[in-house]
């Protein structure tokens, strides 16, 4: 399996595990934490769908990020 597969499959393992961690610790409940950290996620993944195409129709796109030590693109190389 490649890195770039890999990746999203163990965030999503640890996503699941602090979620039914901090339902836990809040609760002190293994069924609820178990309960609140299989749907939170999915909750979750949705919201951040929704988040990204709310952004996305505002106009909103990442900014092109410069290394401190290079010229902006409005900046001339000899100034």
């Amino acid at each position: 399996m490649s890195v770039t597969a890999l990746k999203p499959l163990t965030y999503g393992a640890m996503h699941f595990i602090v979620a039914i961690g901090v339902a836990y610790a809040l609760t002190g409940s293994w069924a609820v934490a178990l309960g609140i950290g299989m749907v939170e996620p999915l909750i979750q993944t949705f919201a951040y769908t929704l988040h990204e195409k709310l952004w996305a129709k505002a106009g909103a796109a990442p900014r092109p990020h410069y290394h401190h030590h290079a010229p902006m693109p409005h900046q001339s190389e000899t100034a």
